[in-house]
This record gives structure tokens, C-alpha cells and sequence, in this order.
């Protein structure tokens, strides 16, 4: 399985049915799911964590047959082969864009947490969406998300400001345009 993209510390690829312990030791928690969805809602078993693999591999095999930069991917630490967490390039829901309008996000284990990780896997996910022709990519953040933010603010991103248009929720519109 090749990777999606890498950085110095990091692997960016599909999540592996191996993975299934730990995507539920981290989707399980309250602390990792508190601002994802409208309803977050804590990952509840192995199976689920296996079904959310394979639903992620069908549609990145589908995005990869598209010729599209999206996906949702395993963020490995290339040190350890420990799984931080995720990465994501995935249309918004609800854009009202004739093309969907694109959002990276991204999710850390909490032992990964305060590595680098999330600037770093975010990063990487940016170059790779603007290197495949997108001009604008947005990140979404829940007001109360301060290490999110933090994230967006060391990427320099520009903050468009907040809006109820994504998820039905409030959400602060950070935006990363393609460098010219």
C-alpha cells in the first residue's frame, strides 16, 4: 500500500484493518470526539472501528480512481509505526458551491497530541490539495476548539470568520489558498 503523501516525521495512508484497535482507542474517547459532528458521538465498538476502515478504503479507492486528491488516511509516526491519529481531505457538507468546496481536518490520539503531528499532517494535506489544482481548501474549527485554532494559526491561515453554513453548527471558516 503506497502512501497518500509523507512528511519528515510522517506516513499519510489508508487506515489498515490492523489499525482497528487503535482507531477505537482514540474514537472511543470523549476528549477526541467532543467537536466532531453535530452530534459527536464516541466510537462504540471493534466492529464499528473496522467498518469505518472499510468504509475510508472504498472511498479513497474511489477518490484515487477519480483522480482526486481526497481521502481519509492514517497519520503513521515513520519513527515508531504507531498510528497519531488522522488526516483529511473531504468535500464540506452542506457547501452550497456548484463544485463542493473542500475541508481538511484532522484528529490526534491524545498520546500524540503536543508532537507536531496535527501542523505537520495538515500541512501535508494542504500542499497536496493545491498541488492537485485546488485554489482554496477551508479547515473547520468549533469556537471552543483552542488547539485547533492554535493548528490554523501556525499554518497561517487566514481566518474568513464564523459561520452556521457547515454541520448546522457554528463553526470558524479558516482558509488556505494555493500559493500563486
Amino acid at each position: 500500500m503506497t502512501a497518500a503523501f509523507e512528511t519528515e516525521r510522517l506516513v499519510v495512508r489508508d487506515w489498515r484493518d490492523a489499525d482497528a484497535e487503535r482507531m477505537l482507542d482514540m474514537y472511543s474517547r470523549e476528549n477526541v470526539v467532543r467537536f466532531l459532528g453535530s452530534v459527536p458521538t464516541p466510537m462504540p465498538s471493534l466492529e464499528a472501528a473496522y467498518a469505518r476502515i472499510e468504509r475510508g478504503r472504498v472511498r479513497n479507492d474511489q477518490e484515487r480512481g477519480a483522480g482526486q486528491p481526497c481521502g481519509l488516511w492514517a497519520v503513521e509516526v515513520r519513527a515508531t509505526g504507531v498510528v497519531a491519529g488522522t488526516v483529511a481531505l473531504v468535500p464540506v457538507d452542506g457547501s452550497r458551491e456548484p463544485a463542493a468546496q473542500v475541508e481538511v481536518a484532522w484528529h490526534l490520539h491524545p498520546d500524540a497530541q503536543g508532537h507536531g503531528y496535527a501542523t505537520e499532517a495538515t500541512r501535508g494535506a494542504f500542499d497536496r490539495a493545491h498541488h492537485a489544482g485546488l485554489h482554496e481548501v477551508l479547515a473547520l474549527t468549533d469556537e471552543a476548539n483552542i488547539a485547533s485554532q492554535a493548528v490554523c494559526r501556525r499554518l497561517g491561515l487566514t481566518l474568513r470568520g464564523v459561520s452556521d453554513e457547515f454541520y448546522g453548527k457554528p463553526l470558524m471558516v479558516w482558509v488556505s489558498h494555493r500559493p500563486v
